[in-house]
């Protein structure tokens, strides 16, 4: 005697008409994990964003001789997952009425950064 088994007719222990539910059930975990994988990318993209705080966009062409005097130091920005262009990143002295101290992108390659580089060298080694 055929018997009901949530909503699939079972003849001598074997499932009959059992196997939609079993297609719907896997096409539903298959959108669960699509979903799952989508929800992991937009969060990596929305991270990966985020990283290009610390990281030089763009050079400048010139600095004025009042900036100049104002460098306190300078770090190398390297090529790497975060940044995208290399440069040197001169850090101005912080002003009280600022919150965050300044920065300023060059290129190491132009002459003009390179003796300003050996100058804040000399300075900060007195």
């Amino acid at each position: 005697m055929p018997e009901e088994v949530g909503g699939a007719v079972a003849k001598d222990g074997v499932c009959v008409g059992g196997v939609s539910q079993l297609r719907v059930a896997a096409a539903t975990m298959r959108f669960q994990v699509l979903f799952f994988l989508l929800l992991l990318t937009c969060m990596y993209l929305s991270l990966a964003q985020g990283s290009f705080g610390n990281c030089c966009l763009g050079h400048v062409q010139s600095m004025k001789d009042k900036a100049k005097r104002n460098i306190e130091s300078y770090r190398m920005q390297e090529v790497d997952g975060d940044c995208n262009i290399r440069a040197v990143v001169f850090l101005m002295k912080k002003k009280a009425s600022h919150l965050k101290q300044r920065t300023i992108c060059t290129n190491p390659h132009d002459l003009w950064v390179q003796d300003l580089i050996r100058a804040v060298d000399k300075r900060i080694s007195k």
